[in-house]
Order: structure tokens, then C-alpha cells, then sequence
């Protein structure tokens, strides 16, 4: 493709690119984390980790033997250089959703998410609608004088597709200014709204949807490997009912941002994210 990629592997994953619909790809950019960094390991750690997993959902009775999806590996980016990674990414997720593949992103810091659902948005001729799972809006006009961050990731994306195209849970941190915007232009539930999803399923049906995870959006008791740890978060299991609500979606790509292997010895915070990643590839058809 054009691309330089390392090529490590997710439970079950072939390197047959031609005949996959699903691809994974690793973003491992974090250029941006304001508190602590590191989730730019994430991907090879997630693929490391995904070998604990049984290959059979009992969720959804579905094995990833049945399914053929291929791990590209990650994407090689130029450290340090924010707006040169920027336009990697864009030009990289673009060539994906050219060839009709549905891909699904190992970030990485939430900025990744920026260029992916720019390259998703651009893909097709009808509204992209995106779901947006998260402790913090990330509705920022700025953060620390930069306008392209983890911190205004969402406000960026809203001024791309629209900010009533942006459906927001499990937000529970942000400033004053950010949440009040956020209120007012997207569609802003905060963590005590989640009974809303039904709702939300309802009206994104037959829509095109990009699905946005920030591992964050968990307590940290269940995710303390990340970033920006807020606590007062889901729990995973209630996490994995409302996941698999959404199989019914038109789901075009999705990503899984901010996990930080280096803050969980533990391992279970890259462990969520590829029993996560492992339910998507199942529930997209």
C-alpha cells in the first residue's frame, strides 16, 4: 500500500489484506497526552495480550475462526512531528475506506481519532454519525495553546461533520466552558445517562457510524492503565452489554484509544481493550 508497517499479530489474524473486509491497524502516535504518556505502546501490547483470549464469544456464540481479518501491524509514524503524523494517518485510513474495508484502530492517543473519522467522513456520500465512548468531552477549544490535542479532539471532529453528528457517554470530566459548548452543540451524556443509549441506537440505525472508545470511559479499578484515569466510570461488564447493542449499526470504522500498558503491570487494561477489539470483529458483518 504504500505504507511502512510493523507487522505483529492479533489472536486469529492473517496477513491476507485482499480477503478481509475487517483490518486492524496499529496508530501508536502520542504526541499530545498532557498527564501520562506511553499509549503509543498500546497496539503491540494489546496484540501481546490478545493470545489470553479465547477465540469463541460467548456473547455472541461466534468464533474468530469463522471470521477472516487481517492485522496490518502498526503504521510507521515521524516521532515528534504533530502535523507531518497528522496527514500519515489521514492519507493511511483513506486508502482503507477506498477499498471498502472496515477498519479498526489500536491507538494511541485520542488525537488519532481526528484524521481517522476525517478520512471515514470523506469516504462517503452520506452523513457519518459518530459515537463517542469517553470520561472527558474532549470539546476543548484549546489545551495548553494547541488547537489539535486529546483534549479537543471532539471539538475539532464536530467542526468537521457537524456537532449533532456527535453522540457522546460516559463523560463525567472537562471544565466548565467545555461541558456548558458541549451541552449546547453535540449530543452530551454524562455518565449517569447511559439508559439514554437505547435512544440513541434507535436513531443511528441506518446511518453510517464511526465508534470512538477511550479506555478512560472505564473506572479506573478496571482500566488504571491509561493516561488520564477519571474515576466514577462503567464497569466492564455492564460495558460489554451496551457494546453488543450496537451490532445492528452501520458501523464503518472504529478505534480504541489511550490505553497506557506501562501503568498497568497487571496487564487487564490492554486485556479489556482486546477482549473489546475482539467482540468488534464478531459483531461487524
Amino acid at each position: 500500500m504504500g505504507f511502512n508497517l510493523y507487522k505483529p499479530f492479533f489472536l486469529c489474524a492473517t496477513e491476507n489484506y485482499q480477503a478481509s473486509t475487517i483490518v486492524l491497524a496499529g496508530i501508536p502516535m502520542d504526541l499530545t497526552v498532557s498527564f501520562k504518556p506511553g499509549s503509543r505502546f498500546a497496539p503491540a501490547k494489546i496484540r501481546e495480550v490478545s493470545i489470553e483470549l479465547e477465540e469463541y464469544s460467548i456473547y455472541q456464540d461466534k468464533s474468530l475462526y469463522d471470521k477472516t481479518f487481517c492485522d496490518m501491524g502498526d503504521l510507521e509514524l515521524p516521532f515528534g512531528n504533530i502535523e507531518k503524523s497528522i496527514e500519515t494517518i489521514y492519507q493511511f485510513a483513506c486508502k482503507l475506506f477506498e477499498e471498502r474495508k472496515v477498519p479498526i484502530f489500536l491507538g494511541g492517543e485520542h488525537l488519532i481519532s481526528f484524521p481517522l473519522i476525517k478520512a471515514a467522513a470523506n469516504s462517503t456520500d452520506e452523513e457519518l454519525y459518530v459515537l463517542h465512548f469517553d470520561a472527558h468531552a474532549d470539546m476543548r477549544e484549546e489545551y495548553l495553546g494547541e488547537k489539535f490535542s486529546h483534549a479537543t479532539v471532539m471539538r475539532r471532529v464536530g467542526e468537521l461533520i457537524g456537532f449533532k453528528n456527535i453522540y457522546q457517554f460516559g463523560i463525567r470530566s472537562g471544565s466548565k466552558e467545555e461541558i456548558e459548548f458541549a451541552k449546547k452543540n453535540s449530543n452530551l451524556y454524562l455518565v449517569d445517562k447511559w439508559c439514554k443509549i437505547d435512544d440513541v441506537i434507535k436513531n443511528l440505525k441506518g446511518k453510517k457510524v464511526y465508534l470512538s472508545i477511550d479506555i478512560d470511559v472505564f473506572d479506573p479499578a478496571f482500566a488504571p492503565g491509561t493516561g488520564t484515569p477519571e474515576p466514577g466510570g462503567i464497569l466492564s461488564s455492564d460495558f460489554f452489554d451496551i457494546l453488543l447493542k450496537l451490532k445492528d449499526l452501520d458501523i464503518i470504522g472504529a478505534d480504541i484509544v489511550e490505553v497506557a500498558p506501562y501503568y498497568d503491570i497487571s496487564d487487564r487494561t490492554a486485556l479489556l481493550a482486546a477482549k473489546i477489539v475482539r467482540e468488534l470483529i464478531l459483531m461487524i458483518e
